[in-house]
């Protein structure tokens, strides 16, 4: 746990390990439900897009990018299943799999505007969005069941896939987070591919110089955050019953927050998957504790995620900003500005 920990993020990761044990001690005292872990899994299902995605949106992010498009893919994976399966006769785990694929091609295809185009990435992703939320659309329209419906009726193996319990407590689906957090932290951290992402967010121009292919390996970011879209959009149909071409919801935005709440600079070249996770998991335990301990409404979560979100991005500005530090350092007892040299 302790090497989990240390990186480039170290000091941050472990301000976000603090926090978690904040809320948990806060919502533990105001309501003493809030500890079971029970319910805490039912929680993180309903936020598994937030979990699985943004520690791989990181990967985008550290490049300079950024991925919006990724709940539109969620759905447009659900929506392939539930039709290759009904309509079109697939076996429903070749069909899981003709998904994934497709989800990755839509990564490869958003990756290469930005990479090989120079589409600014925003631009890219937020047309992606629209465009495969479209292609979700026209997809379920090749379906005998109206769309509103949603096609259900899967066979028991596909369903009971979420409904293991490892040790006869865990759910298979945070199993599974667990080992896309791993193999994220192993391919971001401790690999030739993760240092030259980092590179690549820092100067891509430096990177070309070294023998990087800085376009391939911004590509790359985007097919894998498309794939972690992709499995999320066969767990959520798994979990759910019911394949939908809006499955993925209105997650963007809170994916967002958990990258640059984890530590991820919006311009690139810093980032950490063990942050992202963690940030991640801060605000599943805030979406469910808020209600659960002070009768919070729910449609107003927003608000205090948002507020946490801007106090972290100014805190961090501040922190980074020399003329505060130099300030800062001159109200130290004992301690002196060092002289320019």
């Amino acid at each position: 746990m302790k090497r989990l920990l240390k990186g480039p993020n170290t000091s941050w990761n472990l301000f976000l390990v603090c926090l978690l044990a904040a809320e948990c001690a806060v919502f533990g005292a105001a309501n003493p439900k809030f500890l079971s872990l029970a319910r805490i899994f039912t929680s993180a299902n309903s936020d598994l897009p937030i979990w699985y995605i943004s520690i791989f949106v990181t990967f985008v992010m550290i490049t300079g990018g950024i991925d919006i498009q990724s709940c539109a893919i969620v759905g447009l994976t659900s929506i392939i299943i539930g039709v290759a399966w009904q309509d079109f006769g697939l076996n429903i785990w070749a069909a899981a799999l003709l998904a994934v694929v497709v989800a990755g091609a839509c990564g490869a295809l958003s990756g290469f505007f930005v990479a090989y185009c120079g589409v600014q990435a925003m631009v890219v992703t937020l047309g992606g969005s629209f465009l495969y939320s479209g292609l979700g659309l026209l997809v379920s329209a090749l379906s005998s069941t109206e769309a509103y419906k949603g096609i259900s009726g899967f066979p028991d193996s596909f369903k009971a896939l979420t409904k293991i319990k490892v040790f006869g407590v865990v759910p298979l689906q945070i199993v599974l987070f667990l080992g896309m957090l791993l193999a994220a932290y192993l391919l971001l951290h401790r690999s030739k591919y993760g240092r030259r992402v980092f590179l690549v967010g820092v100067n891509p121009l430096a990177a070309e110089y070294s023998g990087v292919n800085s376009r391939l390996v911004i590509l790359s970011t985007y097919v894998l955050s498309a794939l972690a879209a992709g499995i999320t959009g066969v767990v959520m149909t798994s979990q759910l019953g019911t394949a939908k071409a809006d499955l993925g919801g209105n997650f963007t935005m809170t994916i967002i927050t958990a990258c640059v709440l984890g530590g991820t600079l919006s311009t690139g070249g810093k980032g950490s998957a063990i942050g992202t996770a963690l940030a991640a998991i801060a605000i599943t335990l805030l979406r469910f504790g808020m209600p659960l301990c002070f009768n919070i409404n729910k449609q107003y979560l927003d608000i205090p995620i948002g507020v946490l979100l801007v106090a972290v991005v100014v805190g961090r500005s501040l922190a980074s900003n020399p003329n505060v530090v130099a300030r800062a350092a001159r109200l130290r007892p004992g301690k002196k500005p060092r002289a320019a040299q």
